[in-house]
């Protein structure tokens, strides 16, 4: 049973709903929080035991009351099969976020140059596969940027 409390503890989430009890105290219990969401607190218990992965709705009814946008990120990179190739968004302080996106943005040019000389002939050659992964890498960085931004725009709006 010990094993379950840990599963639990370290399930997003059930961190998610703890820390927006701090704001709402029906949250502080699976039963006031699923009496919001008007689901059954059996099925909230096992989402956040991972017993259960959640329907897209119920991620989404997370996210908005508990303040948690990274829920969707969280239940498409690690629950949903399409979505295995997304990045991993991160709950990141503005600072940091705007750093990297500099540092991308930097590489922008060098990374729009190369494409452009891939493209030119309509063809990925041998010697432009290595080039192709750098452009795909830095583009999957800039992704994931643009996913921490707006996880930190929307819960910073009020």
């Amino acid at each position: 049973m010990s094993n379950l409390a840990e599963k639990t503890a370290a399930n997003a989430f059930y961190q998610a709903r703890i820390k927006a009890s701090k704001h709402n105290e029906m949250l502080s219990s699976r039963e006031g929080a699923a009496d919001i969401m008007s689901i059954d607190r059996g099925r909230l218990y096992r989402i956040e035991s991972g017993i259960t992965t959640p329907y897209p709705e119920e991620v989404h009814l997370m996210a908005d009351l508990y303040g948690a946008p990274e829920l969707r990120n969280h239940f498409c990179k690690g629950c949903c099969p399409l979505g295995c190739n997304l990045p991993k968004a991160k709950v990141q302080d503005l600072d940091r976020i705007t750093l990297k996106a500099l540092s991308i943005f930097r590489r922008i040019e060098d990374t729009q140059n190369a494409l452009l000389d891939i493209a030119e002939d309509g063809k990925v050659t041998e010697e432009e596969k290595e080039d192709m992964q750098e452009v795909l890498k830095n583009l999957e960085e800039l992704e994931e940027v643009a996913q921490n931004l707006k996880i930190w725009v929307t819960k910073n709006q009020k």
